[in-house]
This record gives structure tokens, C-alpha cells and sequence, in this order.
């Protein structure tokens, strides 16, 4: 097994606890669909969310879809001028046999716009 990174982000609707928690949920569920993984394959995961964002740790979506013995973080974005607002990133290291190449990063809705050389 190879250590790898999964990247992926979603732009939220509205700073609301429900919808932070809804989104990051599908975001998640996603991105482990899409590489077959398992919560056993998780080594960690970065969270970042824009500064409009105060409503929840995005991490607390993770805990509520049982991912409980992973370590999370999370921490806020730059605060550039002109970048898509409201938006959650997570940067996800995970054990896998897929090469790099193979590894599906995930970008939902209006979030595909940030990379579109990667977004499924």
C-alpha cells in the first residue's frame, strides 16, 4: 500500500450548521465512493473552509458519518480577494494500491470551477 492524497471541495449555499453538515457529508461519501475506500484506509484529513464560513468544523461531518478514529483538522483559508466564497477544501492521505493517476479528487457543484485540470 502507498500513502496518497485525495483532494476535493464543495461551495456551499449558505453558512448554515445542516448545510455545512449535509455537504461535507456528500463531499466525503463521494470522494470515498469514487476511490473504493474505506474509513480503514483514511490516514488523515485537512479541512479548510473560507472565512464567510462560521457556522461548524466542517470535521464534525466526518465524526457523524462514522469516522470517528481518524484524525481531523481544520483550519481557514486565505482571505483572497475575488475567490469563490463559501467553500469547504479537504486534503484527504489514504493507503492505497491505485497510482496517482487513478485517484478520482472530487469537486462538487460550483467547487469544479477551482480545479478544473482535476475536477470529475
Amino acid at each position: 500500500m502507498a500513502v496518497r492524497a485525495v483532494r476535493g471541495a464543495v461551495q456551499l449555499e449558505r453558512d448554515e450548521a445542516g448545510h455545512m453538515d449535509e455537504q461535507v457529508r456528500e463531499l466525503l461519501a463521494t470522494i470515498l465512493e469514487r476511490n473504493e475506500l474505506k474509513s480503514d484506509d483514511l490516514i488523515s484529513i485537512w479541512f479548510t473552509a473560507t472565512p464567510d464560513l462560521h457556522s461548524d468544523f466542517p470535521a464534525a461531518a466526518a465524526r457523524g458519518l462514522g469516522i470517528v478514529d481518524v484524525p481531523l483538522i481544520c483550519a481557514q483559508e486565505l482571505d483572497i480577494a475575488g475567490a469563490l466564497p463559501r467553500v469547504v477544501r479537504i486534503l484527504a492521505h489514504i493507503e492505497s494500491d491505485r497510482p496517482k493517476s487513478e485517484i478520482a479528487h472530487v469537486y462538487l457543484g460550483a467547487a469544479a470551477a477551482l480545479r478544473k485540470d482535476i475536477a470529475q
